[in-house]
Order: C-alpha cells, then structure tokens, then sequence
C-alpha cells in the first residue's frame, strides 16, 4: 500500500471539484482527504498505487463543466496518515495561488427546475449548483466557501443543507445553494416611492410583473448577476426612445436579451458557432450581422437599438431570474447597464434608488450583495474565431496561462490605459487581466477602479514587486502608478502603448520569451510615442524587450486636440490641408457640398492654431483617418456621441458582395514614402481619387469600400517591404482599428495569401481593454533583463 499527496492547481474551486474527487475516490475504496487551500485543491491518498494511478486518470477525465486543471503536482506523503474513509476536510487558509471561477450561466438542470412547479425550486430566482451560478460577483476571499462570500449572511434550512452535504446530489457543496425558505428574494418597488404589489397585475409573483411592465412600455431597473441593468421592450419605440433620452446615451447600440435562439432568428440568422456562445456558461453579448433582406419579424425592432448598424448584439438570459423575467416574453428587451452614459454601472439597491429614479419607472431589486461588480462580456466571431470586444462577466478573472520564459516573472501591477480600462495581475506564470472598468476621464469610473484594484490585490493577496504604466503622462491609470511605485518603493516600467498591444498579442498566442521579433501593426486612436507625438498607424519590429519602429502612416495636425476624437469634420479638413493647399481645394473641388460645409467653420482660427501648435499634436492615429474619411462621405460630421461611432457606422455601409466581386478595382490607391529611416503611408492619391469619386457623386457605400480594401492593400504591401529587409515570421493585428471586421478579413486574408503567418487576438480585446496585459508581460521580460525601469 502506497500514500501519496496531490496538489491540483487551476479553476477548481467553486465548480465541484472536492465532490468529483470524493466521488472517484469512494469508487476506487480508496482511503483520504481532500481540501481546499489557498493554492488550489489538495488531495492525500492511502491505496494501492494501481488505484491511485486510476485515480489520477479519472480525476483528469471526469473532473466538472467548470473546471480547468493547469497542473497536477504528485509526491509522496511521508507523514502518517490516519483516515478511515475518504472525507472532504475543512479547508485550509495558506497564501493565496489559487483561481477564482467566473460566474457561469444557468445549467440546464437549474433550468427544468425553475419551470417545473412540483419542484421546490419552482420560479426561485436565485436557483444554482455546482455547474452554475454566482461565483466571482460574490466571493470576498479565498477559498470559495460561502463565509467567504456574499451567501455568508444566508444560514441554509434542513433541505438545503441535506443536498448540500449529499454526495450524490448536484448541490453537494456547492458554496450559494439556497431555496425560497433560506436564500435571497427578490421584490418589485416603484421608483416614485408609491406602493407597489404582484397582485395588482394578477401575476404570479414580482419577478413575473416585469414581464407584464415591460410588455406595457415600462423602463425596469433589474439587478442581476454582477449589476443592475435598465430595461424595456425592444419593439417598443416610444420605450426606446425613452430610455435612450433618460440615460442620455444618443446613439451607441443597446444590448438584447431574449428568450431563446428561435426569437433571436426572427431578426438575425446566428451561425453555429455564434449560437454555441450565446448558449455557453459565459453567455456574451454576441453580435450579430443583420442579414441584407431580414426576416419579417411581427414585431419589428425600434429604429433606435442600434442606429447606423448592421450588428445586433444578442444574450440570452443567464440566470434564473433572467429566464423567469422572459417566460413569456415573445419579443426581445433592452437590457443595458444600470447607469448615466460614462458612469459606472449601478450594483447596489440604494444607489440605484439614487441614481436611477428618473430613468427608470420601476426596480427590481434583490438583497443578495454584488460584491465584484462585473458588466456584460462582448464578443463577435470573425472567420471561425472569437473576437472579444469587452471581457467581463464569464471571462474575468479566468487566468491567462503565459507562454514559455515567464514562469519566473516577478509579481507585476500593470496599470492598463486611459479608455477601456483593464488593470493586469502577474504571478507564477499566469496572468489575471480584470474586468472591463471604463474610461478613466470619469471621475466615478476612477472611484471605482481603485477600489477594483484593490479587491483585486487583497482577494488574490498580490503584493507588486513591480509596476507597468503607459507612457503617457497624463493617463491617471500612469499617474496612480507612479504613485504607488513611490509609495511602496516599488520598480517602475513606462511602457509605450503600441508595443503594449502588440506583447499582448503575442502572449496570448504563446510566443515565448526568447521568440524572434514579430512586425506588430497597431493601428489605434492614439497611444503616446517616443518622439512626443501621438501615434495610431505603427509597424514596429518587436518582442516582448523592445522594438523598432520601421513604418507608420503619415503624421497629420490633431486639430483641436482631443476634440477631434468627437469632431470628425476637424480630422477631414486636417488630412485635406495635409495634403493639399486650400486655395487647391477650393479650386478643384469648391463646388463639393463637402468643401462648402468646410468654409463655414472658423478655418482661420484652426489654421493660426495649426500654425503656432497650439493644442494641434501630430498624430499617426488611423482612428482619425476613419474619422476623416467617414466625414467626407457625410457619416457623423459634425459629431459623434461615442467613440468609434463614425468609423462603425462607415464599416456598416459595405456590401460584401461587392467587395468579392471587384477586387482589383474596388480601391483607392495609397502611397509608401522613405524619409529619415522611416517609411510612411501617404493618403495624398487616395484622397485625389475619394474627392474626385464625391464629383461623380459616387455612392458612399462605394467609397467605404473602396477606401477599406485600398488600406489594406497599402498595409500588405507596407508588409512585403518590411519583410524583405528583415527576417519576419510573424506578422501581429493588434489595436481598437481591428475591430473593425472587413479591414481585420482583408488585411489578414492577403498576408496568409503571402505566406505570412498571422496572429490576431482572441483571448483579450485588441483594443485598450487587452493592454494591461502586454503592459505587464514587457515589464516582467525586462526585469529579467536587470532593467531599473524603463
């Protein structure tokens, strides 16, 4: 007879890993313990060594839904062991090494129970096992017990805790069990104070009433899993239309929610991957496209849901109370984050009642406490793989496994940026990349990523040796950096922001420390460069120490300054006097309602600003060529309520079909320039053949196209000149410009057709959101190399 110690480490806490190992063990008589620790599972084994190597095989093979082994350590125990059986043992507190589990959608177990009324969970809404349910957006500490979450307050009645302590039940120790005699509960309040009961609609219960709410054109504050949401009937104009001036938010799309994947069919024609994610336990956001002739769909959607789009961005219900709000919902219903346009979303009852009562008409609130406030992931599929766009709920805090080289990193802080905020946590090789927090701009959403970081930091007991900042020195994300390197004397890392993107790239596809430089292409806003200026269209040679930067497009005045971010006619006529003089202008094209509606702004006064450089810094930045492209074809002009929104809109115009029909003519031509050691992209001929295109009054889905395939073009021969000057496997797509679909497809579908290998982002967003990491994996690469900062 033979004992053995095993330590399993990965996301198996919280996910009914304990029970499985109990289970196998009791089947193979095998005698024991195991327990959770800080550093994940542990297991002491008493049996032969023929049963324990069983054992082993079938804990890889039959472990849970939820869990994800990384490592499995096996030594042997030299102790005495003294077990009569196998037991699951109290857990014990050590350093904190472990997962933690995202919150993962409703099973369907969970779900047949919730509709099946001779069930004792029958229309509970806060029905979960160990397959499904709250996780991160409760937890408080490590281990996952339930005193360490927002359960703790929740004593279980006898039938609970007789499922809970049953081996052979779904609930055996599965941390939020709970029943309508013991759990949270749920209740229907009007926002104006008055009283409010079920009975008066006839419902079944509250929950039922938000259905019948809705239905009635009612805006509802629904708290859910990680945050409270505002919604209504997505058919429903007059409701939309509402919500929209309410929320103050003017045009960026809302978010769907629906019954099944038969309502989502009425408007859209998910493929089979798109359906596998929206019906997964992360249970996204998934856009889209909204087919050229659509379904006749009774009702139709309101106009406003997503104006200027050809995505819709669909989830299905992903927790009790969702599918139970939906019951008999036929229709799809917003369901957008709880808050004022900029802020950050509401997770608590009395500050909804604060900030939500003239947005809302009702609340329904629960008294169970969000203590990670966690906001909706979004993803779209592009060829056959995942683009994420915002993780969050389902993703974070899921760990991302770092490739080979980094299994030593010091502890690392990486601060993230300014706009789509992430901040990133590095140990033991892996990497734990927070959730979605927002633009830091807003004061509030900076109240909240400090207090963010700091769950983070006690609930995985992560104490820097070193912290990684973007360059940019009025980023408050590199201000509070700098700060805490300061205050804690703690080694500090600038990090440029495009060489950021591209390090995150290629550790999430595993390039390993020592790997060949790559040619990284972040196209972006902007990111601060070394030469003071404001990057946004860069190829640098890069890995994860250094890089070169090779070829960028050419610079043009930021006019205004960041105004120009939501003033595309400021990047239109910007790039135009880039390219030519105005009395060119006006001679050749005066007669273009463009040139026209030019002329009326303060020319004189932009150009005194341009020429003295008051608040006009050159920028690379291909988000502003969008910008001023869009604007030239009448797309967001004068303005855009969010970011991105012209660019969007424009990429919405394309017929695909047409861009596989006419390859080699469907373009504008671009020109490659060497000055200074440097290659530049020059838009002057484009911009020639687009103003003389809007003389022959050619359509601007033309135009949009036209000018996406010409950049692409000019991209994948930047490429062929750059490689050929320096040895080049790998070629990185990184930056918030490859979001956009057609662009990512065409520039990607001429590298691979040159035999270049490719790598794009799956595991974190291309824009901002994926920076924390690269900030982090530069700052650990360069520790090792004994850089004092950097």
């Amino acid at each position: 007879m033979y004992t053995e110690e095993i330590r399993i480490y990965g996301t198996v806490q919280g996910v009914g890993f304990r029970p499985t190992v109990y289970r196998i063990a009791k089947d193979l008589k095998l005698k024991g313990d195991v327990c959770n620790d800080g550093e994940g599972v542990l297991i002491r084994v008493f049996g032969s060594k023929e049963c324990i190597e069983e054992f082993i095989k079938r804990i890889q093979s039959e472990s849970p839904p939820l869990a994800n082994i990384n490592r499995l350590r096996r030594i042997p125990f030299q102790q005495k062991l003294v077990f009569n059986d196998f037991v699951i043992s109290d857990s014990i507190d050590t350093a904190i090494k472990t997962q933690i589990v995202a919150d993962a959608a409703t099973c369907e177990d969970c779900k047949q129970e919730i509709f099946d009324p001779l069930n004792r969970y029958y229309r509970y809404p806060f029905t979960n096992c160990t397959h499904c349910g709250p996780r991160f957006s409760i937890i408080n500490a490590i281990p996952y017990d339930r005193n360490n979450t927002s359960m703790a307050e929740f004593a279980m009645c006898p039938q609970c805790s007789q499922e809970y302590a049953n081996i052979e039940n779904r609930r055996f120790h599965a941390q939020p069990v709970a029943c309508y005699t013991c759990g949270p509960e749920a209740w229907l309040e009007r926002a104006d104070g008055k009283p409010f009961t079920a009975a008066m609609f006839s419902m079944l219960d509250d929950v039922d009433a938000v259905c019948t709410l809705l239905q009635k054109g009612e805006i509802v504050a629904i708290k859910g899993l990680g945050g409270i949401h505002l919604a209504c009937d997505a058919t429903n104009n007059v409701a939309v239309e509402k919500l929209r001036s309410r929320k103050q938010r003017d045009d960026k799309p809302f978010a769907l929610m629906v019954r099944d994947i038969q309502v989502i069919e009425q408007y859209c024609k998910p493929t089979t991957k798109e359906k596998e994610l929206l019906q997964s336990a992360i249970a996204p956001i998934v856009l889209i496209k909204i087919p050229p002739i659509s379904p006749s769909p009774n009702p139709p959607l309101s106009p406003s849901i997503a104006p200027g789009q050809n995505t819709l961005g669909f989830m299905l219900p992903y927790t009790p109370l969702h599918h139970l709000i939906l019951r008999r919902m036929n229709r799809p219903i917003v369901l957008t984050s709880g808050n004022l346009s900029s802020k950050p979303q509401c997770v608590d009852n009395n500050q909804a009642r604060e900030k939500l009562h003239k947005i809302a008409d009702y609340f329904l609130f629960h008294n169970r406490e969000i203590v990670n406030g966690v906001d909706d992931s979004v993803v779209r599929i592009v060829g056959e793989k995942i683009q994420i766009i915002r993780r969050a709920r389902g993703y974070s805090p899921a760990p991302i496994n770092l490739p080979s080289g980094f299994e030593n990193a010091p502890q690392i802080l990486a601060m993230g940026s300014e706009l789509k905020n992430t901040f990133c946590l590095v140990r033991d090789g892996k990497a734990i990349l927070s959730q979605h927090l927002g633009d830091l701009a807003n004061a509030a959403v900076f109240k909240s990523y400090q207090e963010t970081l700091n769950l983070y930091l006690n609930l995985f007991e992560h104490q820097p040796e070193a912290v990684a900042v973007d360059k940019h020195p009025e980023y408050l994300s590199t201000k509070l950096g700098k700060e805490l390197a300061v205050t804690n004397q703690l080694e500090l890392y600038n990090i440029q922001h495009h060489h950021a993107h591209i390090a995150a790239c290629m550790a999430e596809n595993q390039l390993s420390l020592d790997s060949e430089p790559v040619l990284g292409i972040a196209l972006d806003g902007l990111g601060y460069g070394e030469d003071n200026t404001l990057w946004g269209g860069e190829f640098l040679l890069a890995d994860y120490h250094n890089f070169t930067r090779l070829a960028t497009l050419k610079p043009f005045a930021l006019i205004g300054g960041e105004k120009a971010s939501y003033q595309p006619w400021r990047n239109i006529y910007a790039q135009l006097i880039s390219a030519f003089t105005w009395s060119e202008i006006e001679q050749e094209y005066g007669n273009l309602e463009l040139i026209k509606y030019l002329a009326q702004k303060p020319l004189r006064l932009l150009n005194q600003l341009r020429d003295k450089s008051l608040n006009t810094p050159l920028t690379s930045s291909t988000g502003r060529l969008f910008d001023a492209v869009a604007a030239a074809i009448g797309i967001c002009r004068e303005k855009c309520s969010y970011e991105g929104q012209a660019a969007i809109e424009m990429e919405a115009l394309i017929d695909e079909k047409l861009l596989n029909k006419r390859k080699e003519t469907l373009t504008y031509p671009f020109k490659l320039n060497f000055l200074d050691s440097i290659y530049y992209i020059d838009p002057h001929p484009m911009w020639k053949a687009l103003l003389k295109d809007l003389q022959q009054q050619t359509s601007a889905k033309i135009i949009a196209a036209k000018f996406h395939v010409g950049l692409a073009i000019a991209i994948a021969k930047t490429v062929d000149t750059l490689c050929k000057q320096h040895s080049i496997n790998h070629v990185v797509l990184t930056g918030g410009v490859f979001q956009n679909r057609i662009l990512l497809e065409q520039v990607t579908n001429r590298l691979q057709a040159s035999g270049i290998s490719v790598l794009t982002h799956s595991l974190v967003p291309c824009n901002d959101g994926g920076l924390s990491l690269g900030q982090a994996v530069i700052a650990a690469a360069r520790w090792g190399d004994g850089e004092m900062g950097g």
